[in-house]
């Protein structure tokens, strides 16, 4: 039995260029992400582990670069 079809949604913080992120929530609820530029690779959580790690972003507990 195959997996339907994901709808992927871009993220309203992506921009029109380059390095945009997709958001799919597949039937179970699981959370798909992928970036554009590598739209094989995907990153898979659970809702609440996603909503986590972005209020740890907002909140500049973590830092990238």
């Amino acid at each position: 039995m195959s997996m339907p079809p994901l709808t992927w949604q871009k993220s309203s913080y992506s921009n029109e260029g380059a390095n945009c992120i997709y958001v799919a929530v597949a039937p179970g609820g699981t959370v798909h992400i992928r970036e554009s530029d590598a739209p094989e690779s995907l990153l898979t959580t659970r809702p609440d582990v996603l909503r986590t790690l972005i209020s740890a972003i907002k909140a500049g507990q973590l830092v990238f670069g």
